[in-house]
C-alpha cells in the first residue's frame, strides 16, 4: 500500500511503498478514504515532540471504510463507513489521561496511508450529512475542543466564551461547538480575513491580537467572560485574568506563543478565577461530540485538501499557519 512515511529527521516526509498490516484479534482494517493534519503532525516531522521513532506512519484523524476484521470482530462491520477516534487507552480516570494512553500516529502507526489498522472499540459511523474529507477532520481538533469547552471550561448556553486563535483546527471547532450549546462566542485572530470567517460560523465579534489594546477592545464589545479558551500561552496570556468575570474558566491546550508569563495572581484568587489544562478526550466525550455533530448537523471547516502525492504542499501549509480549519488529505 502507498503511505506517507516519516522516514528519518533529514528526510521527515516520504511517500512509498509499504506492507499492508496485519490484524491482531480485536483489530479492524480501514480503507482509508481522507486524513486530516494536525499541529501535532507537523511537529513531530521537525523533531519538536516526545518518543518519535522512525519509521511512522503519521496521521491521527481519519474516515473510511472497513475492509477486514479480525479475531473477535463482528464481520458486520465490513464495508461500514466510520469515523476513527485518535485517542487510545485514555484510562479509568476521566480527569485525565492513564500511563497507557496514546495518540494514533505515533507510536502505532495512523492513517495517512491507504490502510490503517485500529481496535474495533474506536470505530464510530460517519456522520451521514459529512463527506469523507468532512468526517476525517473531526476526531484529534474536534475530541480537544469538545473536552477543553465543554468538561474543563463548563461552558454552557448564555456563557460568553473567548477563543484565543481562532483560525485553528481547534479554533473553528471551538466556535461551532460553542455556537451549537448556545453561547455568545467572541476571538482573536491575527489577521482581518479570518476573524470575518470566525463571525460567518457565528461568532459575535473578533479583535487582531496584534494590535497593542486587543484586550481593551474585548473589553467594550464583551464586558467580561464566562470561558477563555487559549492555546496560545505567550505574553498575552497576562491579559486574561482582567477579561475574566469571577468564577470564569481560562482552559488551555497548548503553547504556540510560549509559557505561562508572569501576571497578577492576586485577580486569580480574588476573582476566584479556573484555570485547567487539558489534552484529547475520552470515550465518553468522543460519542457527546459525535451526538452533537449530528443533532445540530455540523459541518466541519476545511480549508483545503491535498492528494498523497502533495502531501509536502500541506505540511508547508501547516507549517506557516495559513490556514482557516482543518488540512485535509485525500488517500
Amino acid at each position: 500500500m502507498k503511505a506517507i512515511v516519516l522516514e528519518s529527521a533529514e528526510n521527515p516526509i516520504v511517500i512509498k511503498e509499504v506492507a499492508k498490516p496485519t490484524l491482531s484479534p480485536g483489530e479492524v482494517l480501514v480503507q482509508v478514504k481522507a486524513a486530516a493534519l494536525n499541529r501535532r503532525d507537523y511537529w513531530i516531522t521537525v523533531g519538536k515532540y516526545a518518543g518519535i521513532k522512525y519509521p511512522t506512519i503519521l496521521g491521527s484523524d481519519g474516515a473510511g471504510v472497513v475492509v477486514e476484521v479480525g479475531e473477535g470482530v463482528d464481520s458486520g462491520l465490513i464495508n461500514k463507513a466510520v469515523i476513527i477516534n485518535a485517542s487510545h487507552d485514555y484510562g479509568d480516570n476521566p480527569e485525565f489521561q492513564g500511563k497507557d494512553f496514546k495518540i494514533l500516529g505515533l507510536p502505532d502507526d495512523g492513517t495517512f496511508a491507504q490502510y490503517v489498522k485500529v481496535n474495533a472499540e474506536y470505530l464510530y459511523d460517519k456522520p451521514a450529512h459529512l463527506s469523507w474529507e468532512q468526517a476525517a477532520a473531526i476526531p484529534l481538533a474536534g475530541l480537544t475542543a469538545y473536552r477543553a469547552l465543554f468538561t474543563k471550561g463548563k461552558a454552557k448556553k448564555g456563557d460568553k466564551v473567548l477563543i484565543i486563535g481562532a483560525g485553528s483546527g481547534t479554533g473553528t471547532f471551538l466556535i461551532q461547538w460553542a455556537v451549537a450549546a448556545g453561547c455568545e462566542v467572541y476571538t482573536t485572530s491575527g489577521s482581518a480575513e479570518k476573524i470575518a470567517l470566525t463571525k460567518s460560523l457565528g461568532a459575535t465579534a473578533g479583535v487582531n491580537y496584534k494590535d497593542a489594546d486587543w484586550d481593551e477592545q474585548l473589553k467594550k464589545l464583551a464586558g467580561g467572560f464566562d470561558v477563555v479558551i487559549d492555546s496560545a500561552l505567550g505574553e498575552g496570556f497576562s491579559k486574561i485574568p482582567d477579561l475574566c468575570k469571577p468564577g470564569a474558566h481560562i482552559v488551555t491546550f497548548g503553547g504556540t506563543a510560549g509559557n505561562f508569563p508572569e501576571f497578577n495572581a492576586r485577580k486569580f484568587f480574588y476573582k476566584q478565577l479556573h484555570l485547567s489544562g487539558s489534552m484529547m478526550g475520552t470515550v465518553t466525550e468522543f460519542e457527546a461530540m459525535l451526538k452533537l455533530v449530528d443533532e445540530h448537523h455540523i459541518i466541519p471547516v476545511v480549508d483545503q485538501v491535498f492528494t498523497m502525492d502533495e502531501a509536502k504542499a500541506a505540511f508547508a501549509v501547516m507549517e506557516h499557519s495559513t490556514q482557516f480549519g482543518k488540512i485535509v488529505i485525500r488517500m
